[in-house]
């Protein structure tokens, strides 16, 4: 029975990969107008201080699965944890019958979430169960109730419900076929929030604005439109982060005036330079800022390959000796012919791009050549490698 399968996946190199990207890059920052391509507002760029998410943890337990939990004799605090719980049920058990507890259905997890903030009791947050011991999965289990602490040790919800695990998995007669991780999973609202976290909007005559990133230009123009729609004076920079501002002390006023602060328009500027460079996996990323200068590159492959071949000396039949095996190294070294190529000058993203893949280079020897023409001086750009 023959069957034909009506997608054909693409399959890419790595180098035409990079190709499609850079140029597809190039397509979207040419159709975009500038200024509505670095035109931003103020919620974009900065925060109020002291207005921001907790972070919280929980030791628990994952109960009903089907034969997949922790082995209790290599995960003893699976059954330190369920014996723990039981003593709050009113439930004691003896010490020996502690040691020989055999939980397949039981699965020790951590839970962790994330407070939003304004948080209030009785509003539900998601939560993150991942498993700590050697359970195979999760998958149908569901989570007893399990404390949430935060960095003080207080606990600020309560979490508990059924696992939402994307993952699949089947095994039989020593196969195993398994489709994302089976040892994770979410679930949605699945904790309720019991105390409230207090935050400093409310508190003195003004607030304080902190930038994502340190840079005096974008603080200077987030003070400039603050200036200009609420008066001089309301907006102070101190440094290339921070920057004070002034506003009312009722609270729905205080409210009514963040909402429209952070829907000001910015003044559009350029971005710097910069070209991310990740080394692991090959990826190049650069703006629409990035030139390069007119420069010369003479790139090569140079390959050693080594082979061993085993040579078996075997002695005559009356001459007493060993049978003795030798090994033949056989090197070879190639080089391949390295053209010297000479790159015009490139002053937007889509001539860059069309520079670099007349190298007819892989990802991996873009990473040297980029870094080799940033030291002559020839690419007008920031290099971060990540």
């Amino acid at each position: 029975m023959h069957s034909s399968n009506r997608l054909t996946p693409l399959l890419l190199t790595r180098s035409s990969a990079l190709r499609w990207l850079l140029a597809a890059a190039c397509l979207l920052a040419s159709a975009w107008p500038l200024d509505a391509a670095y035109a931003a507002r103020i919620k974009e760029v900065a925060a109020v201080e002291g207005v921001r998410s907790n972070q919280l943890t929980g030791f628990g337990l994952v109960v009903g699965l089907d034969g997949t939990g922790d082995q209790t004799t290599q995960m003893p605090y699976t059954s330190q944890g369920m014996t723990n719980y039981l003593q709050q049920l009113g439930i004691t058990l003896p010490s020996a019958s502690v040691s020989q507890l055999q939980m397949k259905n039981v699965a020790a997890v951590l839970v962790t979430a994330q407070l939003p903030a304004f948080a209030r009791p009785g509003q539900m947050i998601d939560v993150s169960v991942s498993s700590v011991g050697n359970s195979k999965s999760l998958k149908g289990g569901m989570l007893i109730s399990t404390p949430l602490r935060g960095a003080d040790g207080e606990i600020y919800a309560i979490a508990q419900g059924s696992l939402v695990v994307a993952g699949a998995g089947a095994s039989a007669g020593g196969s195993k076929v398994q489709v994302n991780h089976l040892s994770a999973g979410r679930i949605p609202g699945g904790a309720q929030v019991e105390r409230l976290v207090p935050t400093p909007l409310q508190e003195g005559n003004g607030i304080t604005l902190g930038l994502q990133a340190d840079d005096f230009q974008t603080a200077r123009r987030v003070t400039q439109a603050i200036n200009d729609r609420f008066g001089a004076g309301a907006a102070q920079a101190i440094d290339g982060r921070t920057i004070r501002v002034s506003a009312p002390v009722e609270p729905d006023a205080r409210v009514t005036f963040m909402a429209e602060l952070e829907e000001l328009q910015l003044e559009a500027s350029v971005p710097s330079a910069r070209v991310v460079i990740n080394s692991r996996t090959g990826s190049i990323v650069m703006n629409q800022a990035v030139t390069l200068k007119a420069c010369a590159i003479a790139h090569g492959n140079l390959s050693i390959s080594i082979t061993n071949t085993p040579s078996v000396s075997q002695p005559n039949a009356l001459a007493q000796g060993q049978t003795t095996v030798t090994s033949k190294a056989d090197i070879q070294i190639r080089q391949e012919p390295g053209m010297l190529i000479e790159l015009p000058q490139a002053a937007q993203l889509s001539d860059v791009v069309r520079a670099l893949n007349s190298l007819g280079a892989t990802p991996q020897d873009l990473l040297a050549i980029l870094q080799a023409i940033k030291t002559a001086g020839a690419l007008n750009a920031e290099l971060e490698v990540i």
